[in-house]
């Protein structure tokens, strides 16, 4: 994990963990559901966490912090401290800090050999990169790759298939593109889909199939911890908004009026509350509204998308899959590619599902 003592980082190694022991169902994990269960999908109790930060926090402090805000069930991190004690000894310093004198190329090298590490030292069969750090800024045209880029040349150095659960750059960026197309390895996404635009991917096919004419959509976020801190950075709004943007542009014919608004509000912690405002016209003319409220927790909405990733990327890589993968764009606002409409996009997702399921002639190519 990139971003490894962050609070979606954290609630997916506990939960991960809590979910393996039968501690609690697997509520929200869409692979643990009876449509995966041929895949050939990594067993949860068999997942080993690692991974990189820029902060020093123990993952069993960030744990009870999160109990604390209601995230994590009360008494969970002291049940599992032997576990969350465990991935925070295999999370390595991140970067660039500031003052950092390593260029790109030491910075990558450096990373790339902490994931070969974690890998022969734990004797694993391969490694899954998954960016959940803070939104970064949209990069401005300069020599030196951002750090989303880093990690993601990084892991394509070490072997590793890739997803990118954030709006920042990552794999995008064309600096590595050809070194992306020649790896021969699985990636996935960019920005994962875990609230407002999850309902934007199911209510904008519907105003569409009602053959009902949208005039306008606008939304607005508040939330807290720190993804509303990083996105009170206009440069990293920008990011996030273009994937919210992105399902409304593919899917409606035209353009509404109407953009999405992000407000930091410290005091709402990892909870969030993001609300639309739809203008609509109806037969004859005749003026509509509808208006949603999406109320959750974006640590416990994002965390079993994150565990979700992790197993369908690294059973892609068994299987011989590469390049990127758009049949797992019903996790994305920004996917690699095909529908951005939710039913379409889970059609294609349990279309994977059993091109995985091993067969007896071997795995598919």
């Amino acid at each position: 994990m990139i971003g490894a003592r962050g609070s979606v980082a954290t609630t997916a190694i506990a939960g991960c963990a809590a979910v393996a022991a039968g501690l609690h169902p697997a509520t929200g994990m869409v692979t643990e559901t009876a449509a995966f269960a041929g895949s050939g999908l990594p067993a949860l109790g068999s997942l080993v966490f690692g991974g990189h930060d820029t902060v020093d926090c123990p993952l069993p402090k960030r744990a009870e912090a999160l109990a604390a805000g209601g995230v994590l069930p009360h008494g969970l991190p002291s049940a599992l401290g032997s576990e969350l004690a465990a991935a925070d000894a295999e999370i390595r310093p991140g970067g660039p800090l500031p003052g950092d004198t390593r260029d790109d190329e030491e910075l990558i090298a450096r990373f790339a050999d902490d994931l070969r590490d974690f890998r022969t030292r734990r004797g694993l069969d391969r490694v899954v990169v998954v960016n959940v750090a803070s939104t970064e800024p949209v990069p401005e045209q300069d020599d030196r790759l951002p750090a989303s880029s880093l990690y993601a040349a990084a892991a394509l150095r070490a072997g590793c298939p890739y997803v990118n659960f954030t709006p920042s750059t990552g794999l995008h960026h064309p600096a590595l593109a050809e070194t992306a197309a020649e790896a021969g390895l699985p990636y996935a996404g960019r920005d994962g889909k875990t609230g407002q635009t999850l309902l934007r991917a199911v209510l904008a096919p519907m105003f569409v199939q009602r053959a009902l004419d949208v005039r306008a959509w606008s939304g607005t976020n508040l939330l807290g911890g720190g993804d509303g801190a990083a996105l009170a950075d206009p440069g990293a709004a920008a990011a996030k908004n273009a994937g919210k943007e992105r399902v409304l542009a593919d899917v409606l014919p035209g353009s509404p009026e109407g953009e999405v608004h992000i407000d930091d509000v410290p005091a709402l912690g990892d909870w969030k509350t993001a609300w639309d405002h739809i203008a609509f016209d109806g037969f004859l003319g005749s003026r509509m509204v509808l208006q949603t409220i999406w109320q959750g927790c974006d640590s416990a909405l994002a965390a079993p998308l994150v565990l979700d990733l992790a197993r369908l990327l690294a059973r892609a890589h068994e299987a011989g899959l590469s390049g990127p993968q758009p049949d797992l764009g019903f996790y994305f606002k920004d996917p690699d590619g095909g529908s951005s409409a939710l039913g379409e996009q889970f059609g294609a997702l349990l279309d994977l599902a059993g091109r995985l399921a091993p067969t007896a002639e071997g795995d598919p190519a």
